[in-house]
Protein backbone atom coordinates (compact mmCIF):
# COMPACT_ATOMS: atom_id res chain seq x y z
CA UNK A 1 0.00 0.00 0.00
CA UNK A 2 1.29 3.41 -0.96
CA UNK A 3 1.16 6.09 1.68
CA UNK A 4 -0.30 9.41 0.58
CA UNK A 5 2.29 12.19 0.94
CA UNK A 6 1.70 14.66 3.75
CA UNK A 7 0.51 18.13 2.93
CA UNK A 8 2.49 21.21 3.85
CA UNK A 9 -0.08 21.92 6.56
CA UNK A 10 0.37 18.46 8.09
CA UNK A 11 4.15 18.89 8.11
CA UNK A 12 3.80 22.32 9.75
CA UNK A 13 1.44 20.90 12.37
CA UNK A 14 4.02 18.20 13.12
CA UNK A 15 6.71 20.84 13.55
CA UNK A 16 4.47 22.77 15.95
CA UNK A 17 3.77 19.58 17.90
CA UNK A 18 7.49 18.94 18.21
CA UNK A 19 8.15 22.50 19.37
CA UNK A 20 5.41 22.30 22.02
CA UNK A 21 6.73 19.00 23.37
CA UNK A 22 10.34 20.22 23.30
CA UNK A 23 9.37 23.37 25.22
CA UNK A 24 7.37 21.33 27.75
CA UNK A 25 10.38 19.05 28.29
CA UNK A 26 12.31 22.08 29.51
CA UNK A 27 15.67 21.23 31.04
CA UNK A 28 14.93 17.51 31.36
CA UNK A 29 16.99 15.31 29.11
CA UNK A 30 15.54 13.42 26.17
CA UNK A 31 16.75 10.22 27.80
CA UNK A 32 14.78 10.94 30.97
CA UNK A 33 11.55 11.90 29.20
CA UNK A 34 11.75 9.02 26.73
CA UNK A 35 12.26 6.53 29.57
CA UNK A 36 9.27 7.88 31.52
CA UNK A 37 7.14 7.86 28.35
CA UNK A 38 8.24 4.34 27.44
CA UNK A 39 9.56 5.28 24.00
CA UNK A 40 12.99 5.38 22.44
CA UNK A 41 15.12 8.50 22.57
CA UNK A 42 15.28 8.43 18.77
CA UNK A 43 11.47 8.46 18.52
CA UNK A 44 11.30 11.46 20.87
CA UNK A 45 14.04 13.21 18.88
CA UNK A 46 12.20 12.63 15.60
CA UNK A 47 8.90 13.91 17.01
CA UNK A 48 10.54 17.00 18.52
CA UNK A 49 12.26 17.84 15.23
CA UNK A 50 9.16 17.23 13.12
CA UNK A 51 10.62 14.20 11.34
CA UNK A 52 7.62 12.19 12.60
CA UNK A 53 4.88 14.75 11.90
CA UNK A 54 2.00 12.36 12.64
CA UNK A 55 2.98 10.28 15.68
CA UNK A 56 0.54 7.81 17.18
CA UNK A 57 -1.95 9.25 19.66
CA UNK A 58 -0.78 7.05 22.52
CA UNK A 59 2.83 8.10 21.90
CA UNK A 60 1.85 11.76 22.17
CA UNK A 61 -0.24 11.00 25.26
CA UNK A 62 2.70 9.22 26.92
CA UNK A 63 5.06 12.11 26.19
CA UNK A 64 2.48 14.63 27.41
CA UNK A 65 2.13 12.75 30.68
CA UNK A 66 5.90 12.46 31.05
CA UNK A 67 6.40 16.22 30.66
CA UNK A 68 3.26 17.19 32.57
CA UNK A 69 1.32 18.96 29.85
CA UNK A 70 -2.40 18.32 29.27
CA UNK A 71 -3.40 17.01 25.85
CA UNK A 72 -5.81 19.94 25.56
CA UNK A 73 -2.89 22.37 25.81
CA UNK A 74 -1.04 20.50 23.07
CA UNK A 75 -4.10 20.56 20.85
CA UNK A 76 -4.59 24.29 21.40
CA UNK A 77 -0.95 25.06 20.60
CA UNK A 78 -0.75 22.81 17.57
CA UNK A 79 -3.98 23.98 15.96
CA UNK A 80 -3.38 27.68 16.60
CA UNK A 81 -2.74 29.80 13.55
CA UNK A 82 -3.60 29.01 9.95
CA UNK A 83 -4.66 25.43 10.72
CA UNK A 84 -7.29 26.38 13.29
CA UNK A 85 -10.74 25.49 12.08
CA UNK A 86 -14.09 26.69 13.36
CA UNK A 87 -16.37 23.98 14.66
Amino acid sequence: MVRVPLTDEERERGERLGAVLRQARGTRSMVEVAAVAGISVETLRKIETGRIPTPAFFTVAAIAEAVGIPLEAILAAVTAGPLARAS
